[in-house]
């Protein structure tokens, strides 16, 4: 599976939950965004005795040899804060301050490229991760915005061990990610201010060559044992591509069934799991101008999202409705 096909389907597992319909960040439902693979700095997380977790861990069974290589890519969201900063000129009101005060979020990715199972058997490779904190202020149109980004550090740490027999090429793989970055608030009711510092929507998405990935939900039955053995931490690895191809997987902080898949009627995003495309697209043109304007006032994915769903056509709109993939025989007696 090519890279490009495999990070559409990391998407929408990076964005989930980024906002809720009905996409204004004054909606109670939006105060609750970030609920999905969050690592949260280790200090905060010990001080709160591990509730929140400081690390997420993935582990898979492969088929390779010495020579087998990995390219890994650990992605998630680094939270920006956007206030308005009031001035002599304009004073905005409360509801103004609502509206236009959110938490954006910033893509980040850590590649591992061209590790080999001969090195990784030797010892696990750490490959520390940093982002700058950042201030700056921005007046595209008034009132004033402040955004501000708080410096995260981290690490990523791979390893692999033999757990076939001796003559086995049956192998682990372990990607750890941990959240280093020192918590400046050290109080436990400082949960907004510590998801600034924390890993958001955190995923891992590895590509091997030379080998081949074994499912962790329907490995062969004389491998049951082993999967089984495998510690995934608050993570599921699950094998994307055609039905059968075991050369890419994800690892999601969702439960997924192995060879997901992006519907290819769905228009784009909507990153809101817990809706269907065709019904946040009709409540979205239901939306009074003051709505819609709201939404505009938003980030660049809020913008794209009305914009996409006001220039959908009829015929769009019918693909929407539903669609049969396949149908399968009935026997006489009912069974299929």
């Amino acid at each position: 599976m090519r890279l490009a096909q495999a990070k559409e389907i990391a998407n929408a597992i990076l964005y989930e939950g980024y906002l809720l319909y009905p996409y204004r960040h004054s909606a109670l439902k939006n105060r609750e965004r970030w609920t999905f693979g969050v690592v949260y700095p280790r200090e905060y997380s010990e001080l709160n005795g591990g509730i929140e977790p400081w690390a997420m861990q993935t582990e898979c069974l492969f088929i390779g040899q010495a020579d087998t290589t990995f390219d890994i890519m650990v992605r998630f969201l680094h939270l920006q804060s956007r206030t308005i900063i009031p001035s002599d000129d304009i004073q905005p009101d409360a509801k103004t301050l609502a509206h236009e005060s959110c938490e954006e979020g910033i893509e980040r990715e850590i590649n591992l490229d061209k590790l080999t199972v001969q090195e990784l058997l030797a010892s696990p490779r750490v490959v520390e991760l940093g982002f700058p904190g950042e201030r700056c202020t921005s007046s595209p149109t008034a009132p004033t915005s402040l955004r501000e980004r708080r410096p995260i550090l981290g690490a990523v740490i791979v390893s692999a061990e033999k757990v076939g027999a001796p003559c086995s090429n049956i192998f682990k793989l372990s990607v750890r990610i941990e959240n280093w970055t020192p918590h400046t608030n050290l109080t436990a009711e400082r949960f907004n201010a510590t998801l600034l510092q924390a890993f958001i929507s955190t995923h891992t998405l590895m590509q091997i060559q030379q080998g081949r990935f074994i499912s962790q939900i329907d490995p062969p039955d004389e491998l049951k044992s082993l999967a089984q053995s495998c510690k995934n931490l608050r993570t599921w690895p699950v094998l994307l591509g055609d039905e059968g191809e075991a050369s890419t997987m994800l690892s999601a902080p969702i439960i997924l069934y192995d060879y997901p898949q992006i519907a290819p009627e769905s228009p784009g995003p909507l990153f809101d799991g817990t809706e269907i495309d065709e019904l946040l697209s009709l409540r979205i043109l239901t939306l009074t101008d003051e709505e819609k304007q709201e939404m505009r006032r938003a980030d660049a994915h809020t913008r794209e999202i009305l914009e996409r769903t006001e220039a959908l056509t009829p015929e769009q709109f019918m693909k929407l409705h539903g669609t049969i993939r396949g149908l399968r025989p009935v026997s006489k007696g009912g069974e299929i």
